[in-house]
C-alpha cells in the first residue's frame, strides 16, 4: 500500500514537473496550443491589445463561454474540430464544429481592431467573418503577409470595412510563436478545388490554453468577455477617431516634409528642364549622367530606379529609399515587399506604362541617368491617376537604368 502511494506521488510529481517545463522558454503571457494530426503549433494571444476577442477564443477553448448554444455548453469547443478551409500561400481556417464554413457558436460580436495589430507576417491568428461585426468562433492563420485584411490603411486611417475594395477587415488577436512549419505543412495538403476543404481532414485534436506568469493566470475569459462586450463598440469608435486624428497629423507632417524638400530641389530640376532636348512627342530629356553600358534591345527587360515629381518638385512616387525618406514618402510596408529595389520593366512600345516613361526608357543604356519632363498628353492625360495625380498634369521623372535582366 505504501509502495503504491509513493508511486502515485512520484507520478504526480513527474506530471507536474513536465507541465511546468513545457515551453519553459516562452515569456509570460496567454498562449493557445493547437495539437493537430500534423503536429503542434503554439500561438501567443494578444490579451491586452484585443481582450474581448482573446476572451471569446479562450472561453470557447475551455468550454466556459456564457453565450454558446445549448449543444456546446460546458464543452471544449475547438477540440476535434478541423481546419476546414485551406488555401496555400494565403491561410488556413478553422473553428467551425460543422466543418462547413457556415457553423457558429450561437452568437456574434463586434470587431475589435488595433492599429498595432496587422496581418504583416506568416502565422498571424485572426478572426474569420462574413462582414463587419460578425465574429463568432471561426479563425484563420496566415501563411504570408495579407495587409489587405487589415482594418487600417497604410496612412493609419480606418477603412470602410463593409465596402472597401480589395478585402474586408479582420481582427488580429494572436500569432504563432512555435510550430510555424506545422502551419506551412497544413497549407500544403491536398484540397477539394471547389471549396478548398482538405481531402484528408486536418484535425485539431486539442486546443489548450496556457497561462504563464501571475498576470496571465488572472485572465478570467468569461468575465473579460461579459464585462468588455458592452464597452467594445464605444472603445472602437474612440480608437477610430484617435486613428483618424493621428493619420491626419502624419499626413500633414509628410506633406510639410515633401514641400520643404521640393523647395530645395526645384532650382535643380528647373535647370535640368532648361538644358533638356525636346523630342517630337513633347518629351524633354536631359542626361544627368552618361553610362557606358549596353543599350537594351526592344523586347528585353531592364531594371530602373525612378523618382517622380510634380512640376513644383513635390514627389509623388519613388523606388529610391533615400529620396523617398527625404520627401516624407517612405513606406515601411513597401520596403518589406521589396518596393525600394530597382524596378523591372520591359523595353517595348506595348508595355503597360505611360507613354513618356516608355519613350524615355527606350533612349537609355545601362548607367544612364536622365531627367524627363512629360507633358500631360504623354503622362496620365485628361483622366490623371486618382487620387495621386490630377488630370491634365505635367510631371517629371529622374530615371536611371541599372541593368539588363534579359
Amino acid at each position: 500500500m505504501i509502495k503504491n502511494t509513493l508511486f502515485t506521488v512520484l507520478l504526480l510529481l513527474l506530471v507536474t514537473t513536465s507541465c511546468k517545463e513545457e515551453y519553459a522558454d516562452l515569456e509570460d503571457g496567454v498562449y493557445a496550443q493547437f495539437v493537430t494530426n500534423k503536429d503542434t503549433m503554439v500561438a501567443k494571444l494578444f490579451y491586452k491589445e484585443a481582450p474581448v476577442t482573446v476572451a471569446n477564443f479562450v472561453a470557447l477553448a475551455e468550454g466556459e463561454h456564457p453565450l454558446v448554444k445549448e449543444e456546446y455548453k460546458n464543452k471544449r469547443y475547438y477540440d476535434s474540430t478541423t481546419f476546414h478551409r485551406v488555401i496555400n500561400d494565403f491561410m488556413i481556417q478553422g473553428g467551425d464544429p460543422t466543418a462547413t464554413g457556415s457553423g457558429d457558436p450561437g452568437y456574434k460580436f463586434e470587431d475589435e481592431f488595433s492599429p498595432n495589430l496587422k496581418h504583416d507576417k506568416p502565422g498571424i491568428l485572426s478572426m474569420a467573418n462574413s462582414g463587419p461585426n460578425t465574429n463568432g468562433s471561426q479563425f484563420f492563420i496566415t501563411e504570408k503577409p495579407t495587409p489587405f485584411l487589415d482594418a487600417f490603411k497604410e496612412d493609419g486611417s480606418m477603412k470602410e470595412c463593409g465596402t472597401y475594395p480589395g478585402g474586408g477587415c479582420h481582427a488580429v488577436f494572436g500569432e504563432i510563436v512555435l510550430g510555424l512549419n506545422t502551419q506551412d505543412s497544413i497549407s500544403n495538403v491536398a484540397v477539394n478545388p471547389q471549396n478548398n476543404k482538405p481531402i484528408e481532414p486536418v484535425v485539431i485534436k486539442e486546443l489548450n490554453i496556457i497561462r504563464k506568469g501571475s498576470e496571465a493566470k488572472k485572465f478570467d475569459a468569461p468575465k473579460v468577455f461579459t464585462d468588455g462586450l458592452p464597452k467594445l463598440k464605444e472603445r472602437q469608435q474612440k480608437m477610430q477617431e484617435e486613428a483618424r486624428l493621428a493619420a491626419e497629423k502624419e499626413r500633414e507632417e509628410r506633406e510639410a516634409k515633401n514641400l520643404a524638400a521640393a523647395k530645395e530641389l526645384e532650382p535643380l530640376l528647373a535647370e535640368y528642364e532648361d538644358k533638356s532636348k525636346t523630342l517630337a512627342s513633347g518629351l524633354k530629356i536631359y542626361y544627368i549622367e552618361k553610362g557606358d553600358g549596353e543599350k537594351p534591345k526592344t523586347g528585353s527587360t531592364v531594371k530602373v530606379n525612378y523618382e517622380g515629381y510634380f512640376t513644383d518638385a513635390r514627389m509623388f512616387d519613388s523606388n529610391v529609399k533615400e529620396r523617398a525618406e527625404a520627401h516624407g514618402m517612405y513606406n515601411a510596408s513597401r520596403e518589406k515587399q521589396g518596393g525600394y529595389n530597382p524596378m523591372p520593366m520591359p523595353i517595348s512600345p506595348d508595355a503597360r506604362m505611360i507613354q513618356g516613361f516608355k519613350e524615355g526608357a527606350a533612349q537609355l543604356r545601362v548607367g544612364d541617368k536622365v531627367f524627363l519632363y512629360m507633358p500631360s498628353h504623354i503622362a496620365y492625360g485628361e483622366r490623371g491617376n486618382p487620387p495621386v495625380i490630377p488630370g491634365n498634369t505635367d510631371i517629371m521623372f529622374i530615371l536611371e537604368m541599372v541593368q539588363i535582366v534579359e
